[in-house]
């Protein structure tokens, strides 16, 4: 009897560790989710930024192009 019981604490010991590890697993992931898009913000910001005043100067020739 005793040690069918200590089986069964054993199970649940395990399983409530099984449950745990799958729960930091979880917040690991959307933290590096989280990680990645802040990464991809900070470049698409960098990009805009070399590329948008480029991308100005073109507007502004064509523009002094039409007025003379």
């Amino acid at each position: 009897m005793w040690l069918a019981h200590s089986r069964e604490v054993n199970e649940l010991a395990r399983f409530a560790r099984c449950r745990a590890s799958r729960r930091d697993e979880k917040g690991q992931g959307m933290v590096e989710y989280a990680l990645i898009l802040v990464l991809i913000a900070i470049v698409v910001i960098v990009v805009l930024t070399v590329v948008g005043q480029q991308v100005n100067n073109v507007f502004s020739n064509i523009s002094n192009g039409l007025n003379q």
